[in-house]
């Protein structure tokens, strides 16, 4: 399979909101990959890949194909360009959004471990989100937090 020549799909359901739109094509089914996840992605102009994020058991990679994205951290914001490859530890430290805040396309690559179950905090919306590969999960407010003995009974 060739990144330059595929053909990204538009996102079938269109329930993702305006602000975070963006088409993507999961390349690790298509290359019979089973433990590195790979997307691509084509980010209109003005949209968002998504929140603001880290992950917990599980790295991440973005590579530039095309375009000058923008990449938030927690040590700031930067434009990259084709070829730029960045890696996005687990924790905290590899918080990262990207953007496209130009006129122009832009498409990138991410690659993942994939480890089961993944854990991802949204710093911005003070969330949580827990799911196993292939499974349903669950995304829920940090204010819904209980404590570890609540509706326990010996």
């Amino acid at each position: 399979m060739n990144i330059f020549d595929a053909a990204v799909p538009a996102d079938a359901d269109g329930s993702r909101p305006q602000g975070f739109r963006r088409h993507h094509l999961q390349i690790g089914p298509l290359i019979d990959a089973s433990r590195i996840g790979a997307t691509l992605y084509d980010i209109p102009p003005g949209e968002r890949l998504g929140p603001y994020h880290y992950e917990h058991n599980n790295e991440e990679w973005l590579l530039v194909i095309e375009g000058r994205p923008a990449l938030r951290t927690p040590n700031g914001e930067y434009e990259l360009g084709a070829g730029d490859v960045v890696a996005f530890p687990d924790g905290p430290e590899g918080a990262h959004g990207i953007s496209n805040p130009t006129t122009d396309a832009a498409r990138i690559l991410m690659l993942s471990t994939k480890r089961s179950p993944a854990v991802a905090v949204y710093p911005d919306s003070d969330k949580i989100a827990i799911w196993r590969i292939d499974e349903d999960g669950i995304i829920v407010k940090r204010a819904a937090a209980t404590d570890y003995w609540e509706d326990e009974t010996p």
